[in-house]
């Protein structure tokens, strides 16, 4: 049997190949923030976060039909509360926090840390994710009124290729 150079170069090739993808996989390529669809666990949404990434959801309250702010800082692998802004006192709002009262909009400075947070986007709460800097219509996201699931997961450097490369 004849052993050619051309065969011992792919198969070279692909056992690099291999090596640097299972490389590639193991090493952590960063954090990112992922809804899904709350029931299926269907990714609909993945972007880009490092630490202390503002994650903050907008949306108009149902009673009081005035803006209310969500504010969060992405630390490790959680949602840290940092931040809420609302204009008017209402159903589910904090009444007895220690809030203050800045150019008409209260603001609070609640504690809490979420590995996940759970959401049922609707069109009129008009319920906007923003992170860093892009916002997105939550609504259209969901495909409709349907839960979803955010949450921060750490991703392999192949991972954080394949999502740079494709659409």
């Amino acid at each position: 049997m004849t052993d050619s150079k051309p065969v011992r170069l792919a198969a070279g090739l692909l056992a690099l190949l291999v090596v640097v993808s299972g490389v590639a996989a193991a090493v952590p390529g960063g954090q990112a923030l992922v809804v899904e669809d709350a029931e299926t666990g269907e990714t609909l949404l993945t972007v880009p976060v490092e630490e202390e990434t503002v994650v903050a959801l907008e949306y108009t309250h149902s009673v009081e039909k005035t803006p209310v702010l969500d504010v969060y800082a992405v630390r490790d692998d959680e949602l840290v509360m940092t931040r809420m802004e609302f204009e008017s006192f209402g159903w589910g709002l904090p009444a007895r926090a220690n809030v203050t009262n800045e150019n008409g909009t209260f603001v609070f400075d609640p504690e809490g840390s979420f590995s996940e947070l759970y959401v049922t986007p609707g069109t009129v709460a008009d319920h906007r994710l923003h992170v860093g800097d892009r916002t997105y219509d939550l609504v259209t996201v969901a495909g409709g009124e349907h839960s979803v699931r955010l949450h921060v997961v750490q991703r392999s450097l192949l991972r954080t290729g394949i999502e740079r490369l494709t659409p």
